[in-house]
């Protein structure tokens, strides 16, 4: 990295009134625009210009923690996980919300298929079940008990949207989902669980393609959206690198001194970056060296989550001090850092 870029100011981005525990990056579209989503313990989720952090808007419903946010790949819907036992599907131009899906237990995950406009929704949590909705098939009914899946109440007509869903896997859960990632196959969909075991599914069979133990618990799990897709887990002291492509194709496993939250790897760039469960420290490393490289200060608590944009030139990190930051990972001038 070279010392122009390590000498950058983050940017930070308020808002938030409690710890943020995801963000989530769109891919970049054809305005070469990308947006950043985060989740937040304060119920609302807000939705940001990704290469200045502007704010856009705060997607308000929830009525608990919101423990995952995603986007789309065209960022037109936006889909949210949250403690209120429900998650949530957002029109991202409008702010509404179009589903609610009404779950057994607290929702810590959710993921879109690789697609615009996409039609299924995965979602995980406290439940321990594997579900896939097929939002395509939402339609109106005066009696909610007509259907066991999970329900939502229409505000236009008073009439409640029914949408259908199945499980993958029952039984296979004894422990909480608490990521889930689908992958660039949309026939694969990754599962990230409180049994330390990262589980790669094809749902076409609902059969376990793969399925890798981990040395600790699980801080992250995910995929990045850089030309060279990989999965990215952190789990104790330990950073897992997986192929994003080949379900369970361990590429590395990297050792660090400190027990890390959340990572994310810049295979171009040879480099990772992790943020402390048990300090406030963003540290870079050298991927085939393993050696770190910096430390950056700036938050003051453990760093949740921590992304990668879509083009690489900087990454974010979320923070329990209730803020986002963005940092420059580039040496030229970009976004709304100059050069020197």
């Amino acid at each position: 990295m070279s010392s122009d870029t390590a000498k950058a100011v983050p940017l930070t981005c308020h808002g938030h009134s409690r710890p943020v525990t995801h963000l989530s990056f769109s891919p970049v579209g054809d305005d070469d625009q990308y947006y950043l989503i985060s989740g937040c313990k304060d119920n609302n989720p807000m939705l940001r210009d990704g290469i200045t952090g502007d704010w856009i808007g705060t997607f308000l419903g929830h009525k608990g923690a919101v423990w995952q946010a995603r986007l789309s790949t065209d960022a037109s819907l936006a889909a949210t996980a949250s403690a209120d036992f429900s998650a949530k599907v957002w029109d991202t131009h409008s702010g509404e919300c179009l589903h609610t899906l009404q779950h057994g237990h607290i929702v810590r995950a959710v993921a879109f298929p690789s697609q615009p406009n996409p039609q299924l929704l995965a979602t995980g949590g406290y439940e321990k079940k594997l579900r896939i909705f097929d939002l395509s098939r939402s339609h109106s009914s005066g009696n909610s008990s007509a259907s066991s899946s999970p329900t939502t109440p229409d505000r236009m007509n008073g009439t409640t949207l029914l949408a259908p869903c199945y499980e993958i896997g029952p039984g296979i859960y004894d422990n909480i989902i608490k990521s889930i990632v689908w992958g660039p196959d949309t026939n694969i969909l990754i599962t990230a669980s409180d049994d330390k075991k990262i589980r790669w599914w094809d749902i076409r069979s609902r059969t376990v393609a793969a399925v890798h133990d981990l040395d600790g618990p699980i801080g992250s799990c995910e995929l990045d959206n850089l030309s060279t897709p990989s999965l990215a887990v952190a789990a104790g002291k330990s950073a897992y690198f997986f192929s994003g492509t080949v379900p369970g194709q361990l590429l590395k496993t990297i050792q660090t001194p400190n027990e890390i939250a959340s990572v994310a790897l810049h295979a171009e760039a040879g480099k990772f970056v992790t943020g402390g469960s048990e300090d406030p420290w963003v540290r870079v490393y050298d991927f085939e060296t393993e050696r770190e490289l910096d430390v950056h200060k700036g938050h003051h608590g453990p760093i949740w989550s921590v992304s990668f944009a879509p083009d690489g030139k900087l990454y974010a990190t979320g923070s329990e001090d209730g803020t986002v930051k963005l940092w420059k990972f580039c040496a030229e001038a970009y976004g709304l850092w100059r050069s020197p």
